[in-house]
């Protein structure tokens, strides 16, 4: 996955500085990568907070169904045992989402964006840039380098 010196980046604002190596580039470009991973871990980890919130709302439903039914025993069971529970030790969905956002998120976010500005002078993607250089058909409809 090495960089390629001599084709171009598509544009300047995602050409490699002068003086930045092929390494630094890679490297750059896979510390953006998995940053990329995280923001799609913080996505399931909303999805999993909406998805939890809607099955405990869901839960009024069952203990009024199960109370109707004559099922009071059950329906109290329900209703005392799951009905609010922590998801994990003293933590609903919102509590766990906080904290991710907060620190590991936070903390990958502000990695990755202190290596671009002291290494790249703060450009992003010049791998993926310069891989596109490298595989587009110059010339051909569909493959320009921008808009």
């Amino acid at each position: 996955m090495a960089s390629h010196p001599e084709l171009p980046a598509v544009d300047e604002k995602h050409s490699k500085p002068d003086g930045l190596d092929n390494k630094t580039v890679e490297a750059l470009g896979e510390l953006s990568k998995a940053l990329e991973t995280v923001h799609r871990v913080r996505g399931h980890l909303y999805s999993a907070h909406q998805l939890v919130g809607g099955a405990d709302l869901t839960l009024d439903r069952v203990v009024k169904l199960l109370r109707e039914a004559g099922h009071d025993e059950m329906a109290d069971r329900v209703e005392q045992e799951l009905l609010g529970r922590n998801v994990l030790p003293g933590r609903w969905t919102f509590q766990i989402v906080e904290e991710f956002d907060d620190g590991y998120y936070a903390a990958f976010q502000e990695i990755e964006r202190d290596a671009r500005e002291k290494l790249a002078g703060g450009r992003r993607h010049i791998f993926e840039a310069e891989m596109k250089e490298r595989r587009r058909t110059h010339g051909l409809p569909g493959h320009e380098a921008t808009p």
